[in-house]
């Protein structure tokens, strides 16, 4: 899982036609080197549903019936912020594990079963499955997001090639509460653009994160990411946002990546919500795949995204999804 040796210096690299020799002193044409493959994304067969052993506490829709209540107090107590350190930190060494196996070659099916495998050892439920929405439940224990899929891939039998990109949304349900957290990963060696697509979506959801402070309005935590995406000619997805997050998945609280005035209410201590920011290299306009789950660009440019679940102290904000050991996390963000 390494990038291009070729790093960013403030300017876009001027780009070799496709028979030219690539730019990265290999000999090979560009084509047949570095250059970043424009074939969509296509959905593969997606496997049976996994099964979850009694044994674990389970979310209200495991069964595929029951929807989600959204009327969660936006402040948590000190008991449920406990709770939530707990399970944001398995959540976070999850996904932090994925840095291990991510490689050209595997599926997305292969990080599907890594996914569910770790969350039953931490004896915990994956949120995704069965989470309802679309015309059917979501019928995996993670979310893949490959190049141009913005959220919500569904795993299948595509395999990863050499040079993709790949987001991870993992979330797990113990103790009765949910950690949310999710980064984008590299494929093998990585054309420049989507290695500053990347950077840049890294450092936006940590300005995001360092907005999230007593007193403060909602809308400035968009307002910092936007204004840095776009500084760097990159665009901000509207269609999906952050949310409140605790006992239930997600709650009534928005929050934007983008700077929306009329979410303008306090940020209070005891607040917990994800920040996640989708940015996009193109387009940020989104179109859904027919499974009502799947969303891309609209121009099928590339896309990436992290995401933390957050609380709100006196002090400023606390990232719950914090993996044990940050060494062993290449992706993670401050």
């Amino acid at each position: 899982m390494t990038a291009s040796s070729t790093s960013y210096t403030g300017r876009m690299r001027v780009l070799p036609k496709a028979n030219e020799v690539c730019w990265c002193g290999s000999g090979q044409k560009y084509k047949r080197c570095h250059k970043v493959s424009t074939d969509p994304v296509r959905q593969g067969r997606i496997s049976a549903i996994r099964q979850v052993p009694d044994s674990i506490a389970k979310p209200t829709w495991a069964d595929g019936t029951s929807v989600e209540r959204w009327d969660e107090p936006q402040v948590k107590s000190p008991e449920i912020i406990e709770r939530m350190r707990r399970t944001g930190r398995d959540a976070a060494d999850t996904l932090a594990s994925l840095a291990d196996i991510i490689r050209p070659g595997i599926t997305t099916e292969d990080i599907d079963i890594a996914v569910h495998e770790a969350s039953l050892a931490h004896g915990a439920y994956p949120s995704p499955l069965m989470y309802p929405g679309g015309p059917n439940p979501f019928p995996k224990s993670v979310c893949t997001s490959v190049n141009e899929v913005i959220c919500h891939g569904i795993p299948d039998d595509r395999t990863l090639r050499d040079g993709d990109i790949v987001n991870c949304d993992v979330t797990l349900f113990k103790e009765g509460v949910h950690g949310d957290t999710n980064a984008t990963f590299f494929v093998g060696d990585v054309d420049e653009l989507s290695q500053r697509l990347v950077r840049v979506t890294k450092e936006c959801t940590a300005l995001g994160i360092q907005a999230a402070v007593p007193g403060n309005r909602i809308n400035d935590i968009g307002r910092a990411i936007q204004t840095h995406a776009e500084a760097h000619g990159f665009g901000v997805v509207r269609d999906f946002v952050g949310h409140g997050i605790g006992e239930q998945f997600h709650t009534d609280l928005q929050i934007c990546h983008y700077y929306h005035p009329r979410l303008d209410d306090v940020i209070e201590p005891g607040m917990t919500f994800t920040i996640e920011p989708m940015i996009t290299a193109g387009s940020w306009r989104a179109q859904m795949w027919s499974d009502g789950w799947t969303a891309v660009t609209s121009d099928k440019s590339r896309t990436a995204q992290f995401e933390h679940t957050i609380h709100v102290t006196d002090d400023g904000p606390e990232i719950l999804t914090t993996p044990s050991d940050t060494s062993k996390h290449p992706y993670w963000l401050l």
